[in-house]
């Protein structure tokens, strides 16, 4: 693996799979929406080249690029939060994009294309996830990604592309989104606010972005086609204990509002990945701790709000 595209790479995600890439010595192609503010997270590399597209635009990708690549990573997706998950209209053409990027991926040579699903693929499940534990999405967007990873699968089929697919549980860490609960709680108590918080009793997965981003780019050298691999951190620990590893490393003496926000009606209360098969064909096993992700993630958020 030489040269890879990637689509929507400006997110914690995204970032953390650039800087796997250029530790490497891959060449990568980052396209980012036009006038984004955030292209300015994009690690400054020789190996890194930026495009501005448009979800939209992604057909005329193979017109702005003259090289040829190995595989494509798409992880580009409209309306990934709050009610913009339910926004059935964009859901569907977040489909198409997907379609749009296998198609430029082909005729950009690729002989691999990574698409980037989620935990809302499944919906409730009280067991370790796996690629082949039974699907039954909630919203539109889990109906979305499902619909989008099984429609790129024939299509890359049809084109002679291999396909991998990934189902992604709770990432967070640098360059994360402010809505998540981690980014969300971090920055209410760097404030010397009460974060205001569930029960707590969710028994969930959380994986550190450099261990994501490093699973994707080993997915890209090793990935076997038309495999769906579950990328989590493989051990779920209350949500309650990872609040509290967060206060302890800013202020212990915070007080935490557990309880003042009411579980939502279809809460998920466990979520845990089994990397099982993600570990015998890649590899991979997790490289840092939840205390250690925190940490730096933490520090990032300082430096972002100059706190």
């Amino acid at each position: 693996m030489k040269k890879v595209i990637i689509t929507g790479a400006t997110g914690a995600i995204g970032i953390a799979l650039v800087q796997q890439l250029i530790e490497e010595s891959v060449y990568v192609t980052v396209v980012c929406h036009r006038g984004s503010n955030r292209t300015k997270r994009i690690p400054k590399s020789h190996y890194v080249d930026v495009i501005e597209c448009d979800l939209e635009e992604i057909p005329k990708i193979q017109d702005m690029v003259s090289d040829r690549y190995d595989v494509m990573y798409h992880l580009a997706w409209a309306n990934t939060f709050g009610e913009g998950r339910n926004d059935i209209y964009s859901q569907m053409r977040n489909i198409q994009y997907t379609l749009d990027a296998v198609e430029t991926a082909a005729h950009l040579g690729c002989r691999k294309f990574i698409g980037t699903g989620s935990q809302a693929e499944y919906g409730r499940y009280e067991g370790k996830l796996t690629g082949s534990t039974a699907t039954f999405p909630e919203n539109g967007y889990g109906i979305a990604k499902l619909c989008a990873g099984q429609l790129s699968r024939i299509r890359c089929g049809q084109l002679g592309m291999e396909h991998v697919w990934t189902r992604i549980l709770s990432v967070y860490g640098p360059c994360d989104g402010s809505g998540t609960m981690i980014s969300s709680v971090i920055s209410q108590m760097l404030q010397g606010k009460k974060a205001s918080c569930t029960l707590g009793e969710q028994m969930w997965d959380y994986l550190y972005a450099a261990d994501a981003g490093r699973a994707l780019f080993l997915l890209g050298k090793c990935g076997i086609h038309g495999k769906t691999y579950c990328i989590g951190s493989g051990k779920a620990r209350p949500l309650r204990e990872y609040i509290e590893l967060i206060r302890s490393q800013i202020d212990e003496k915070l007080e935490i509002g557990f309880g003042e926000i009411p579980y939502s009606e279809k809460q998920v209360m466990y979520l845990c990945a089994d990397i099982g098969e993600l570990t015998k064909d890649t590899g991979f096993e997790p490289q840092y701790t939840f205390e250690q992700g925190i940490a730096e993630t933490i520090n990032w958020l300082k430096k972002e709000t100059c706190i």
